[in-house]
């Protein structure tokens, strides 16, 4: 994929999977499994919240997934405004709404393709999550948020264990999610065995490459990477 001028792809995995709609693409199967995988959870969780059991959410889950990688979901359906996140709740009300209406619902177990996700701590997860008691479409964004939050955090760290600076962003990661004014430099440093001003400069990278990296994250779910902010503002509002 070939990079913008403002650092963005200028193709996203969302405008490979669209462009590609019913066709099978080896390209765009990559990138639709890819969006897929990275935020299932949202998805199961929305299932939960619709009064199926944690094993009948997983194996509709699984279903809903299969059958969108063989494109049985994008007919019919229109792309939500270029949003990843807007298409993929449409298509699972879709689909819940097909399998209710499905006199015999696919068994558990059957013959589905299947991702690796970490069902393990689905159950946790969604347990901690559904203390909130907020609408299912809310939740649904709130943890679209969170995930894209983690993959976000992961990259970075990746990105800073293959620099040496594994420790230093252990350490840093926690002054993300602080207002400039509330990061204490001093004790940072002291923890470090650091300059305060090397502290300083270390954040101010931190935390610019944490923007980055989120914008370019973001804007893969997108068909328009100018959409971006406008998409931020809905995510983090998520919060409010």
């Amino acid at each position: 994929m070939s990079a913008s001028a403002d650092g963005f792809f200028a193709t996203t995995r969302w405008t490979v999977v669209r462009a590609a709609g019913q066709a099978a693409s080896p390209l765009a199967d990559q990138a639709l499994e890819s969006l897929c995988t990275a935020y299932w959870f949202p998805l199961y969780a929305y299932v939960r919240r619709h009064g199926f059991s944690k094993e009948d959410a997983e194996d509709l889950t699984q279903a809903f997934f299969a059958k969108l990688l063989a494109r049985q979901d994008f007919t019919g359906l229109n792309q939500e405004n270029g949003r990843f996140r807007a298409f993929l709740l449409a298509a699972l009300k879709n689909f819940l709404t097909n399998e209710r209406d499905r006199a015999g619902r696919l068994k558990r177990g059957g013959n589905i393709t299947h991702f690796s996700l970490d069902w393990q701590s689905a159950d946790s997860r969604f347990q901690i999550a559904d203390g909130r008691q907020i609408p299912p479409d809310a939740a649904y964004d709130r943890e679209w948020t969170l995930a894209l939050l983690e993959r976000v955090l992961v990259r970075l760290r990746g990105e800073s264990v293959a620099a040496g600076k594994g420790a230093r962003f252990e350490h840093l990661k926690t002054y993300l999610s602080v207002g400039k004014g509330e990061i204490p430099y001093a004790s940072a440093a002291a923890a470090l065995a650091l300059d305060e001003g090397v502290v300083r400069v270390a954040v101010h990278r931190l935390r610019k490459r944490y923007r980055d990296l989120l914008r370019n994250e973001v804007a893969q779910t997108l068909s328009d990477p100018a959409m971006v902010e406008e998409e931020l503002a809905v995510l983090l509002g998520a919060f409010g």
